[in-house]
């Protein structure tokens, strides 16, 4: 089986691991979208394009290489498609609630320098539109703290929720497949600048006998809403039950020693399964 990995981090834990276990028996490439020369490699009779690809990158150029692997005829995990679905924020806020998920509420501005003058009612977290690397995440409590940022985002299109109060801990829901991840990390949002993070130390892990059935149910929907495989969720638990803030397309889920096994045996379910589809559809009489 041939394996891509769409990445310019092939030494992340998770990607780490999960290639050390394919590679005794396949083979696993990496394609950096950043690269200048990203590009599928040529297919062959004796080379297939690719049979799965993990897009572990949410760039443009890496969206655009996942649909052109996937015009090819390769599974790509997850879909550019539904990598798509989680960049932008104000999407992702409108297909949650289409499909009920208990979703922040939230609202879309052009600039964050307009936030102040539309006269929110604080407190209230404002985050990029378009979710990448370093992006921002805060809670602001007044028009100060929003001028203070507009020193460096003031330009960002930004989506703002009300912060839901809390007890001042993200419930990290990470699913491979179906098979549920826990933990629980002290929020960004909970230091005492509330225009600055807490922190981002690694989740304490939680045993799936931890998390209420209601809260994997929920993970699930979730996936199956976004067409996702490998996905996380960011909840906090409020008064009213718990309530999703963010969703992500494959996360990092580190310090979870069973996921890179799970994220391998993903990619030897759907390889396995691509390749009986293509066999069945070259016998004759199909």
């Amino acid at each position: 089986m041939r394996v891509v990995l769409i990445t310019p981090r092939p030494d992340h834990p998770l990607l780490a691991a999960a290639t050390a276990l394919l590679r005794p028996d396949h083979l696993v490439e990496v394609i950096d979208p950043s690269a200048a020369d990203a590009a599928p490699q040529p297919a062959g009779p004796e080379r297939p394009l690719a049979d799965v690809c993990l897009l572990k990158a949410r760039t443009p150029r890496a969206l655009a290489l996942a649909h052109a692997l996937e015009r090819h005829g390769a599974v790509v995990l997850n879909s550019a498609a539904a990598t798509a679905r989680c960049q932008d924020r104000t999407r992702m806020a409108e297909l949650a609630h289409r499909a009920g998920l208990p979703f922040a509420p939230s609202r879309t501005v052009g600039a964050l320098r307009e936030l102040a003058a539309l006269q929110p009612r604080y407190p209230v977290v404002v985050k990029s539109r378009y979710s990448r690397r370093g992006d921002l995440v805060a809670r602001v409590d007044d028009a100060r703290q929003i001028r203070a940022l507009c020193g460096t985002w003031g330009s960002e299109p930004v989506v703002v929720q009300p912060f839901a109060a809390n007890d001042g801990w993200d419930r990290k829901l990470w699913v491979i497949s179906g098979r549920l991840f826990a933990g629980l990390r002290r929020s960004e949002l909970a230091g005492d600048d509330p225009a600055g993070p807490a922190g981002r130390e690694p989740a304490e892990p939680l045993a799936p006998g931890d998390v209420p059935r209601a809260w994997y149910d929920l993970a699930l929907r979730t996936g199956a809403a976004f067409g996702l495989e490998v996905y996380g969720l960011d909840l906090v638990d409020g008064d009213g039950g718990p309530l999703i803030v963010d969703i992500n397309a494959f996360p990092g889920i580190r310090g979870q020693a069973e996921a890179p096994r799970a994220l391998a045996d993903l990619v030897l379910r759907r390889g396995a399964a691509a390749r009986d589809t293509s066999a069945a559809g070259c016998r004759p009489g199909r």
